[in-house]
């Protein structure tokens, strides 16, 4: 997935693979196998996470953009190269254009005590339904959330109204429901931190990821 932290993209025996995520990356039996491992900053944050490649021969650590080494079954790791762009678009780009787009997300805000857009956010609606449109499949996750006015758990719920506010306008401006997933994080994901029984019209948002 694009949105993962870190991507790792390997070649084994001419054979692209695609894995995310911190990995331990151990080369395959044949003599023959050869497994070249990249290490790509997400796509959609910009983090570079890290991955750990080794067999019985030894090891190596990747922790920076584009750092790449090669190993073989009866050989360690080599020491670790960075990569240019176009090298790895040379190695990899089929593999990179076969991966889904990255998710696009959309801050909504709400005016105070209330499940109603402000009006910048509602004219955002459109944006959204044609971010949708671009995908073959779409998936809409809707998150509600709230500042610390009020109790944990009537923010669970005003949280869920905002989402629920949201999802039926997607809906009214064209976007399949079935596509539509709503959460709510309540108080408990606050953007701005504060402390109980503050406003913060920051906090008081839903956040849409099209995927």
């Amino acid at each position: 997935m694009r949105s993962a932290s870190v991507a790792v993209l390997a070649a084994l025996a001419a054979v692209l693979g695609v894995a995310c995520g911190s990995k331990h990356v151990a080369p395959a039996p044949p003599e023959t196998a050869r497994t070249v491992v990249v290490l790509l900053p997400d796509s959609d944050t910009g983090a570079t996470g890290r991955a750990f490649l080794s067999n019985s021969a030894g090891s190596t650590d990747l922790n920076g953009p584009r750092e790449s080494s090669t190993a073989t079954p009866s050989h360690a790791p080599t020491a670790v190269t960075t990569l240019t762009e176009a090298e790895v678009q040379r190695l990899f780009g089929d593999a990179l254009s076969a991966l889904p787009p990255a998710p696009v997300h959309f801050t909504l805000y709400f005016k105070f005590e209330s499940d109603e857009l402000t009006d910048e956010s509602r004219a955002l609606l459109p944006k959204i339904l044609s971010t949708v449109k671009e995908r073959a499949i779409p998936e809409v996750l809707v998150v509600g959330h709230t500042d610390t006015m009020g109790t944990p758990r009537a923010n669970i719920e005003l949280g869920l109204n905002r989402a629920n506010t949201v999802r039926n306008q997607l809906v009214q401006v064209g976007i399949d429901p079935a596509t539509i997933e709503v959460r709510s994080h309540g108080e408990s994901d606050l953007l701005v931190k504060t402390p109980d029984e503050t406003p913060e019209p920051r906090n008081r948002r839903v956040e849409i990821s099209v995927r």
